[in-house]
């Protein structure tokens, strides 16, 4: 068994998003579509808050960083997909599969750490203004996204070595429309409760302690908000601070659904499977740009900026 994964010809199979024939055209111009518009929206967010000096405060700084992830994490397995749909092939290579578990962990952790440092930056500027210039200072900006980012290649690196050393028969057919930790377990020759352990444990550890800081990090911008005399302040700081948080429950909710929550080899779980895999890598990232951007009216007058040409790009924080 442990041969076969090394040869040359060695392949799974994806089940893809849907296996009704009938479904696969729309499938792919909804799919296609969807992809547009995420890496569009994304890309625009970047390219406005580095063209704009006014732009270049911690809170813009980390949002480009998630914009460049969200783009990064949608790619890792979108394209597949829709080629897969297209070419009517739903193989994928053994080597190209753990290169895509691996860049699709690595990205999808770095969407939530940097959804925690956010929030941890949201909290210092609302509940610590006076400090807040020390606290959130460029060199310090930056060594919390490479640190972000230094922490999430090591997950993703610890996850894919550990699917490494497991035995696969050839041809099985993976329950996804891409190469993810439990499906690729699931159709495991050898014994996979390491696998399993780690997941619990470290998977577990990489969501909930970073959903832990977002949501005390909320709570204390809660009760300084309610202590705001002005109706209005409260009103509009309670309306970005629910829009964040609907994202922030959106894409936690169905990660935990993915990696937390165990779940059947059914046709019907299978099914549940997808549809909260599609929302933590399609919906949410299509959403983030809204959300967090669209609504601001510093980033909309950037953006309409940026469209004219009137541009002087800086990417400092």
């Amino acid at each position: 068994m442990a041969g076969q994964n090394e040869s040359s010809g060695f392949e799974f199979l994806l089940w893809g998003l849907s296996e009704r024939p009938e479904q696969q055209r729309l499938l792919f111009l909804l799919f296609l579509w969807l992809y547009v518009l995420t890496v569009a929206g994304n890309l625009l967010i970047v390219l406005a808050i580095g063209a704009d000096p006014r732009l270049h405060t911690p809170m813009y700084f980390f949002l480009a960083s998630l914009s460049c992830a969200d783009i990064l994490f949608t790619s890792t397995t979108v394209p597949k997909a829709l080629l897969n749909i297209h070419s009517r092939s739903r193989a994928i290579s053994y080597a190209g599969c753990l290169a895509q578990l691996y860049f699709f962990l690595t990205f999808g952790d770095m969407d939530i750490f940097l959804l925690a440092t956010m929030a941890y930056d949201r909290y210092a500027a609302i509940c610590h203004p006076l400090h807040y210039r020390a606290m959130m200072s460029p060199g310090r900006c930056v060594l919390l996204v490479t640190f972000c980012w230094a922490l999430t290649n090591l997950v993703a690196m610890t996850h894919t070595l550990l699917v490494f050393r497991l035995s696969f028969c050839s041809r099985e057919v993976i329950r996804d429309f891409f190469c993810d930790l439990g499906p690729l377990m699931k159709v495991s020759c050898s014994d996979t409760r390491v696998n399993e352990l780690v997941l619990l444990l470290l998977g577990g550890a990489v969501i909930l302690i970073p959903l832990l800081l977002i949501l005390v990090s909320y709570l204390c911008i809660t009760v300084a908000i309610l202590r705001v005399p002005s109706a209005q302040g409260r009103l509009k700081a309670f309306s970005t601070c629910g829009s964040h948080l609907a994202v922030v429950a959106l894409f936690f909710g169905t990660v935990i659904r993915a990696y937390l929550c165990p779940s059947s080899s059914s046709s019907e779980s299978v099914a549940e499977d997808t549809a909260a895999a599609v929302m933590y890598t399609v919906v949410t990232p299509l959403l983030n740009p809204c959300i967090y951007s669209l609504r601001n009216r510093d980033v909309k007058r950037a953006l309409l900026r940026l469209l004219r040409g009137q541009v002087s790009c800086s990417c400092s924080p």
